[in-house]
């Protein structure tokens, strides 16, 4: 499997996670949503605005679009349609970069508190795949305490049991 098909592929996965995520709460209100629950960040909202806002980051890295830190001033999304919304269009984005041909090895420039550092966008992208997962994990226990049953998330690649949703965002590839 080349890289660009590796790439493309966990984007995909990536966004068939958010999605199924987001899926599972969306009957949250505004107050459960926002409600204080175990874990790095206080809440569920703080946890997926945190995704959200470091996916702008480095896709904003990626994209060479120019703004940098200047991502992170924004307001945090409070409500959950809202959110998925976002997250949503941010997933097509990192889903088009991946689709696009390019050299892994590229260096791109990425704002940092101390200057610009430059990293190989391979690493980049395996770093954002990383951290995406990394938090779902939290997600998924501030949602247990929600009262929400976490939903699967890793049934994506292996063709047995392959979640239906998965199956679809997969064939677009």
């Amino acid at each position: 499997m080349s890289a660009q098909a590796l790439f493309a592929g966990f984007a995909s996965n990536n966004a068939y996670a958010n999605r199924t995520l987001f899926g599972a709460i969306t009957g949250l209100d505004r107050a459960a949503f926002n409600a204080p629950r175990p874990g790095f960040f206080p809440s569920l909202s703080a946890t997926l605005n945190h995704i959200y806002e470091v996916d702008l980051y480095y896709l904003d890295a990626l994209e060479g679009a120019g703004q940098g830190l200047a991502v992170f001033e924004r307001p945090e999304i409070a409500e959950v349609a809202d959110l998925a919304a976002a997250q949503a269009v941010a997933d097509a984005r990192l889903c088009a970069f991946c689709d696009a041909p390019g050299d892994p090895a590229r260096l791109v420039g990425v704002a940092r508190a101390t200057g610009m550092t430059r990293e190989r966008v391979d690493a980049v992208l395996a770093h954002l795949f990383q951290h995406q997962i990394h938090h779902r994990g939290q997600a998924h226990v501030q949602m247990g305490d929600a009262g929400i049953a976490p939903p699967q998330l890793d049934e994506f690649f292996l063709d047995y049991e392959r979640a239906p949703l998965a199956t679809e965002l997969r064939a677009g590839r």
